[in-house]
């Protein structure tokens, strides 16, 4: 009798661990809230676009401790893939008061000002990548992996299963 309940809680333990694999795992992200249109993107959008060299990125959490090492990425500029994105606003220079949210498929969030990403340094370290410890997108267990390797504690906005971009506005 203890044996099958063993065996019931071993294929319990299993099932939550796969699962909770999978539910990181995204194959599609869409951008939406204050924008003329919804934007789309999925894998294969995102591998259209030329991937850039990033290299290896030490991953450290929110105290600056290493938690492991992200290898041979490479990656594609989110301000590029957000090229034809049209803020509800005709005015630039209201564009300051926008900030986009990203949003993990388990609601982990990360914000972004619109100024951070098309009008700083922060915009040119900004990717979705495409490419990590020689895997590509499709096979990254982390897929769709947002990553800024130029902040102090890249940690803290390193955005696992990008389910969604959402842009707000300040009131």
């Amino acid at each position: 009798m203890k044996l099958k309940h063993l065996s019931l809680l071993f294929v319990f333990v299993v099932s939550i661990s796969v699962c909770g694999q999978k539910s990181e795992k995204t194959t599609e992200f869409v951008v939406s809230g204050l924008v003329k249109k919804e934007l789309r993107f999925t894998v294969a959008d995102i591998e259209k676009h030329p991937s850039k060299p990033i290299g290896d990125v030490v991953i450290t959490n929110h105290m600056g401790e290493p938690r492991g090492t992200a290898k041979q990425l490479k990656g594609v500029l989110i301000k590029e893939l957000l090229i034809d994105m049209e803020l509800q606003e005709e005015s630039p220079k209201r564009f300051s008061e926008f900030y986009l949210t990203f949003v993990a498929v388990d609601n982990y969030k990360v914000v972004y000002s619109w100024n951070e990403i098309f009008n700083s340094p922060t915009g040119d370290q900004l990717f979705v990548i495409t490419s990590r410890d020689g895997k590509g997108i499709k096979d990254m267990q982390e897929s769709i992996l947002v990553l800024t390797p130029t902040d102090f504690k890249t940690g803290r906005r390193h955005i696992k299963g990008l389910s969604k971009i959402l842009v707000e506005r300040v009131k």
